[in-house]
């Protein structure tokens, strides 16, 4: 198979690294492109994933409309030499476009329901729509469910295998109380109005109070009074520095949910909310969600409630939630080979 993928985040190269790997090592030709967006670049590049940059990052409502203009044209140029037989993203606003003028089969891969422009500029022209059985859109006969969740491609057990030199760079032993805390940017498309915290100074100094160590994880800058308290990791260690963590609290959907695949109980602090979220709290019990009013004085009791009296195994719910979902990544490539399968093209 010819396949394009495009990557327009960091998660998005996590998502298909390990797809990458299993295709090329199959003997398929794999080209990905990929726009510079929040350490994208950098992680591809430490996952030793060869790419070829597309766009730069955008910083308003404005470059990102021009900037997805740039791309697409680029990427179709690019898609026209190659003459895919499948392209893929999560997203895939571009690649559902641009499959359509190259002939090629355009498969997309989403759970993020209230990123609505996203999905009704990408949905009516994909071929297949690939979510999660708890994603509440539905999108009629070409969305294909599955019982798993995004982070299963990269952090099921099978995928993923915990490191402690995290620990050992942060100077703490395996038995110190860690508590990951994180702050989003607000700049994307479906993050317009929207807030987690109220007060971001308080989150840090309250959790500091119980003598956990708080480490600082942010989409963008932060005050400059926490940047003792930023993680002074790789990128790529934020999922080890996520599994010896006893709690996390944040604005981040996909680190909360990261979280729960790992057994380390989430606290998701935002004024949106999300079918893979609400699931993983009403279903297994590892996120807890504070969305509404009082959302910043709700999460921060149950975060002191789970760090003073925590008596749950929460390893046991992770292994209940992955005894009713699958590998994602193994679901990528069955519909990436699903998507091709005579490979008529020459």
């Amino acid at each position: 198979m010819r396949i394009i993928i495009t990557i327009q985040h960091a998660g998005h190269v996590h998502f298909f690294k390990h797809a990458i790997d299993e295709l090329q090592a199959d003997g398929h030709e794999v080209h990905v492109f990929a726009r510079d967006n929040e350490m994208s670049v950098e992680l591809l590049e430490r996952c030793g994933i060869e790419y070829e940059l597309l766009a730069g990052d955008s910083k308003s409502l404005l470059s990102l409309a021009t900037n997805q203009c740039l791309y697409e044209g680029r990427l179709l140029q690019r898609a026209r030499q190659i003459d895919p037989h499948v392209m893929t993203a999560v997203g895939g606003v571009a690649i559902s476009h641009v499959a359509s003028v190259v002939d090629a089969r355009s498969v997309v891969f989403y759970d993020t329901e209230h990123a609505t422009i996203i999905c009704r500029l990408a949905y009516p022209f994909a071929d297949v729509v690939c979510t999660p059985e708890c994603y509440s859109w539905d999108v009629g006969d070409k969305q294909v469910r599955y019982p798993g969740y995004h982070e299963l491609a990269y952090l099921h057990p099978d995928r993923f295998t915990p490191d402690e030199e995290v620990l050992r760079e942060l100077d703490l032993a395996p038995d110190d109380p860690l508590v990951v805390v994180r702050f989003g940017d607000w700049g994307s498309s479906h993050d317009v109005g929207e807030s987690g915290f109220a007060d971001s100074r308080e989150v840090v100094d309250r959790i500091d109070e119980t003598g956990a160590e708080v480490v600082v994880t942010a989409e963008g800058d932060v005050d400059a009074d926490l940047d003792p308290y930023l993680a002074s990791i790789d990128p790529e260690q934020l999922h080890d520095l996520l599994w010896f963590a006893d709690l996390y609290v944040g604005e981040g959907a996909t680190t909360a949910a990261e979280c729960a695949m790992l057994g380390t109980p989430a606290i998701y602090v935002n004024s949106l909310s999300l079918g893979y979220l609400s699931e993983l709290e009403s279903e297994y019990g590892l996120v807890f969600n504070y969305t509404g009013e009082q959302r910043h004085t709700r999460a921060l009791e149950r975060g002191m409630s789970i760090l003073e009296n925590d008596d749950v195994d929460w390893q046991r719910r992770r292994e209940s939630m992955l005894e009713e979902k699958r590998d994602t990544t193994d679901f990528i490539l069955e519909q990436l080979r699903t998507n091709a399968p005579s490979l008529v093209k020459v």
